[in-house]
């Protein structure tokens, strides 16, 4: 895989993601964030052998669609603390979740980022694989929720956040979407026991951030 940034934030980059593939393709289409991408070393298709679920409409060309491209992160300085930068969607091809995609490619933007003269990246996700996948890349809960319920995760742009292993702080995100979803998938109730209850092999505190490619949920 080949880590791209296509262009930094108000660049006016776009990319245009077969939908059928991407959560949050029409995201990527917009010009006013930065983007990032893990792509095909060579420019071939990144997953040649996937078939589409739905054909696409007659309107739509599919010579548009960059096809190279496994994932797909945008972000921007945060409204209210340019120092800030926002990671605002992470999208994986849909045949390649669950591998670890995900969180490579942020593991590979936040130095970028950290280059690029930010001190902090924060990111709000809205399901425990995404805030495990999270913990994964060095970031920790920060207590707060977005006004959408989304719970807020940050680390500094040059290090794993210095709370990271506080193993009360990751439980305490886990416990509010365990809360939260009565009716929650058996996956997801599954995921949650076991880093909850100790159920099964999970782990009993945050997930080493040295580890790569070891995503265990969604991407």
């Amino acid at each position: 895989m080949e880590f791209t940034v296509a262009g930094a934030p108000g660049e006016g980059t776009t990319c245009r993601l077969d939908y059928r593939a991407f959560a949050y393709a029409g995201k990527f289409v917009v010009g006013d964030t930065g983007k990032a991408f893990l792509r095909t070393e060579d420019g071939s298709d990144a997953v040649p052998e996937w078939t589409p679920a739905e054909p696409l409409p007659e309107t739509v060309d599919p010579g548009e669609f960059e096809t190279d491209v496994l994932a797909a992160v945008s972000f921007s300085p945060d409204r209210t603390d340019p120092a800030c930068c926002r990671i605002r969607y992470v999208t994986v091809h849909v045949a390649c979740r669950g591998e670890g995609v995900g969180p490579e490619l942020i593991r590979r933007t936040v130095p970028w980022l950290a280059d690029a003269g930010y001190d902090r990246v924060r990111i709000a996700v809205n399901n425990p694989f995404a805030y495990e996948a999270l913990y994964k890349c060095g970031f920790a809960y920060t207590g707060e929720e977005t006004g959408l319920a989304e719970l807020e995760l940050e680390r500094p742009a040059d290090e794993p956040a210095l709370d990271h292993d506080d193993v009360e702080r990751y439980r305490a995100g886990l416990t509010v979407f365990r809360d939260r979803d009565g009716d929650a998938p058996d996956a997801v109730r599954r995921f949650l026991a076991d880093r909850l209850d100790g159920e099964g092999d999970g782990p009993a505190g945050p997930p080493d951030p040295r580890n790569t490619l070891t995503d265990d949920g969604p991407s």
